[in-house]
């Protein structure tokens, strides 16, 4: 049997992997709230947790989150199995959003909140981590795969 989508299930493996290495890594490198500043002011690690979605949106409301990001991850996973093969810049982006939203997902089943640690200051940007990052790249890829398709193309 042959798997179609090839990049879609690299894409979502990769990008869940560097995520949980990641999340692991500042979770025994760091105490809760330590920061470390790799351009002071500008761009640090400090590990936090976030109970809410994306950027801190709805803290405290981990509940329904934890289901939508199985939902969204068992939505993904049934169209790239069962549905026709996808363009590049489709199988690219919601491969990394499939694999953003299992890395979130299971921080909230496992832990109760996900772990942030991306800390941008210089623009006074909430912390975030590597899943929020494949999502928004993967929701770009999907928005370039958008202006790529003609009007008169049905063929996807």
């Amino acid at each position: 049997m042959r798997i179609k989508n090839n990049l879609f299930w690299a894409a979502a493996v990769v990008a869940f992997c560097l995520d949980q290495l990641t999340k692991y890594w500042i979770m025994q490198t760091f105490n809760l709230g330590q920061t470390q500043a790799l351009l002071p002011g500008i761009f640090h690690f400090t590990y936090v947790t976030n109970t809410g979605a994306a950027f801190s949106l709805f803290s405290g409301k981990v509940e329904w989150l934890r289901w939508l990001s199985l939902g969204v991850s068992l939505v993904l996973i049934a169209m790239a199995w069962f549905g026709p093969a996808l363009h590049f810049w489709d199988q690219l982006g919601y491969g990394l959003i499939l694999g953003g939203a299992i890395g979130n997902g299971i921080d909230r089943f496992i832990l109760g909140y996900v772990v942030d640690f991306l800390d941008f200051r210089l623009i006074n940007f909430p912390v975030f981590n590597l899943a929020d990052v494949f999502i928004n790249i993967g929701i770009a890829c999907l928005l370039i795969s958008t202006f790529q398709k003609t009007p008169t193309s049905h063929h996807r």
